[in-house]
């Protein structure tokens, strides 16, 4: 198994490709998106990913644009989720954060983005907590994952492992915030491949 920086790459074999080798791939970050998100694990992988070249859209899951994070920071989107289109996107993300997961998870609009995402076989990253939305949807399924650990019983069905980060088939996950640059590297990397994930983290002074 190929490992990076301590995080766990599985890349399988899929039938279709993404037309994302090109740098203008939509990364829908449903982060902003809900009052109570855990504003590094939106914020920190958003900026790396734009730094690689994707263009980031903070979708609110409300029809407000100002969003409240776990923290008090206010963050204005870009979109409201009426005005968000699965046609425009190669990725959607979900940071974490116990409130903003809730909302989330009970968002109908969000459940239907994620299905739409998994029917094209579009990228999904999740971090923190998110990745119990996922869980729940039996999405994970039979595939490597990792979650804050509170949240590991959501992760049953899942193959369960130790690795900060971690990418399987469409999947990418992560444990928490403490993670969240090796989550946007992880993202930038299915995206648009491990030499350009190397160039932003040396163009950061990443360690």
């Amino acid at each position: 198994m190929q490992r990076v920086d301590g995080v766990e790459v599985a890349h399988l074999q899929r039938e279709k490709r993404l037309a994302v080798d090109k740098l203008d791939a939509g990364v829908a970050l449903l982060g902003g998106a809900a009052d109570g998100f855990e504003e590094c694990e939106a914020l920190v992988p958003a900026d790396l990913l734009m730094r690689a070249g994707a263009e980031v859209v903070l979708t609110s899951i409300t029809d407000r644009l100002e969003v409240r994070g776990a923290h008090g920071i206010r963050v204005l989107c870009d979109k409201a989720v009426g005005g968000f289109s699965i046609d425009d996107a190669a990725m959607v993300v979900l940071p974490g954060g116990g409130e903003g997961t809730e909302n989330l998870k009970a968002s109908v609009r969000v459940q239907a983005i994620l299905d739409a995402a998994v029917a094209r076989g579009l990228y999904i990253g999740a971090i923190c907590a998110a990745p119990s939305i996922l869980g729940e949807k039996g999405l994970l399924d039979g595939k490597r994952a990792t979650c804050f650990p509170a949240f590991a019983p959501a992760l049953a069905n899942a193959i369960k492992v130790e690795d900060k980060v971690v990418t399987d088939d469409i999947f990418i996950t992560a444990e928490g915030m403490g993670v969240s640059f090796a989550f946007g590297l992880a993202l930038i990397t299915v995206l648009y491949g491990e030499a350009k994930a190397e160039e932003v983290r040396l163009s950061t002074r990443a360690g």
